[in-house]
Parts: C-alpha cells; structure tokens; sequence
C-alpha cells in the first residue's frame, strides 16, 4: 500500500513538472508565433480559427478517450470562461501585437500574477498568499522591468499606448477567467472542458472578426507561409499541448502558482528574439533571468495552506 502512494506521488509530481514545463516554454515561444501569424493575418479571424481547430482536436480527443461528455448545467462556466479566456485575452493580445513587439507584449502580460493575486485574496478563502509569494511576485516584477529597461532593441517609450492597455485588459481578463475556473462547475475532464472552452471561444472569436469587418478585407492569397506556420504552431503546441496542461493545472494548484508562467514567458520571448531575429542579447538578460528564476521558486514554494481543489463534475 505504501509502495502505491509513493508511486502515485511520484507520477504526479512529474505530470506537475511536464505540465509547468508546457506552459513555460510553449506559450513563451508563441508570442513570437503570433507576431508572425498577424503579418498576413486578420487578428481576431487569425486566433478564432486557431481556437476552434485547438479546441476541436482537444473535445474529440476527450470523446475517443471515453471521457464523458457535459452537461447543461455546465454551460454557463464553459460561455463564461471561453468568452474571458479567448474572446477577450487572446483577441486582444493578438490585435495589440501589431503595434507592439513580442517581447514587450510578453513582460505587459506579466501583470497577470498581480490580477490574480488580488482576485483570489478577495474571494477564495484556501488562497492567501503568504511572505515568500509577495517577496517573489516583487522580484519577478522588478526583474521583468530591469530586463525591458536595460535590453537593446526594445524601447518601452515606443510602446503604443493603447495597444499595451488592451494587452493589460486582456491579461485581467484571463486572469479572472483563471480564478473562476477553480470553483466553476464543469465536465470531469479537463480535456474535454479545455476544448470545449477553446471552441466557444473561437465562435465569439469569429463573430468580432465579421462584426469588425475582417472577413470582408481578407484575400487568403495574400497570406504568407510564416503566418500559415506561425498559425499551425499556435493551433498544435499553444493551444492542444499547452491549454490542455493549463486545465489541468488549474484542478491541481492555485491560479497564483501557475500564473507564474508570465515570469519565464518573456525570457523565452527574448531569447527566441535573439536566434531567430537576431536581437542583441545583453548581461542584463541574464541578471533579470536570475531575478525571475528566484521569484518562480519563491512563489511556488509559498507555504499555502490549501493548494488543491475539487475536481467539478
């Protein structure tokens, strides 16, 4: 009996490793990939075809594997979820990333950990955050600014202004969607909610891509193969692997803990700059990686008394 529980914790611990791992350096590199996509690309047209496609593949998965399906009573946090995590975060970062660089839109999304803290000290209860999680989340934060401040090739004063408030909207927004999700009533699976999630987004999605009238500008032979690429990349490795590896997280620690993701997303954003674009690479990269690094371990290792929810069914 022994024997099993270790082995259990085991297994999970390295499925909390490959999980934190996805969302780490996935959805660091698919700043990039959106920057690429939205070149040819209608934004809101561009992210709800890479929703719906994600989704599809995610809710078929869940159905061949036998997972069950949802139910009425469901729907309502699968709208409210889709809507906050997809209509609203994703179609405004993919809009703003036209006028903004992908790096800067990284480190602007990394006032996410800040959201959630702030909503989950409100209203969840088992989500106190203690010292060593404020002191991370500070350190993160400062590191964040010190590397932006201090790199070349990125100039902050540059920034559209409306652009990084709609990237910061959007980061408010799925950073409420994240907190409700952990006491939201839905399926059993997190597979089967993620894409579900992913499909009702990608409807409303499309929607604002004809209400802003990008359906009626678009020529499909103007799209150029990095785009097509930057999409397909988007729709397999941000959406399938690393959403899927998000629902599940969210069943499994608190939102603050995953949100930590925002730390390390701009650095593999600027990395991916420096090989692939060429930016320079500067000490201070390596001074604010230190300093984002530190404030991961100190967030996750915060001391929380209650770090797990139950599954909703």
């Amino acid at each position: 009996m022994l024997s099993s529980v270790v082995r259990g914790d085991a297994s999970h611990r390295v499925r909390m490793i490959l999980a934190f791992g996805a969302i780490y350096v996935i959805w660091g590199s698919t700043y990039l990939a959106i920057r690429y996509a939205v070149e040819t690309l209608p934004p809101f047209l561009m992210m709800g075809v890479r929703s719906l496609i994600g989704g599809g593949i995610l809710y078929l998965w869940s159905r061949a594997r036998g997972n069950g399906s949802f139910r009425i009573e469901h729907l309502p946090a699968l709208f409210t979820i889709g809507i906050s995590f997809f209509l609203v975060g994703h179609g405004l970062l993919a809009w703003a990333q036209q006028h903004v660089s992908s790096g800067i839109a990284a480190v602007l999304v990394a006032s996410e950990p800040l959201w959630i803290v702030t909503i989950e000290s409100l209203f969840l209860r088992d989500a106190r955050i203690h010292g060593k999680g404020v002191a991370g989340l500070v350190l993160g934060f400062a590191g964040l600014v010190y590397m932006i401040a201090s790199t070349k090739g990125i100039d902050p004063s540059g920034t559209d202004m409306l652009a990084s408030m709609a990237v910061v909207g959007g980061s408010l927004s799925w950073s409420g969607g994240a907190v409700y999700a952990r006491v939201a009533r839905l399926p059993r699976s997190p597979v089967l909610s993620a894409g579900m999630e992913l499909m009702i987004g990608g409807a409303f999605l499309l929607i604002a891509s004809y209400l802003f009238g990008e359906m009626d500008a678009f020529d499909i032979r103007s799209v150029s193969v990095r785009s097509m690429l930057g999409l397909g990349y988007l729709i397999l490795f941000g959406s399938v692997v690393a959403f899927s590896a998000y629902t599940w997280l969210l069943g499994h620690t608190s939102a603050t803990r995953i949100s930590t993701h925002t730390y390390v997303n701009p650095i593999i954003a600027l990395l991916l700059g420096w090989l692939v674009a060429g930016e320079p690479m500067t000490m201070a990269v390596g001074v604010a990686a230190a300093a984002i690094v530190g404030s991961v371990y100190l967030a996750l290792h915060d001391g929380q008394k209650s770090d797990t929810i139950t599954e909703s069914s």
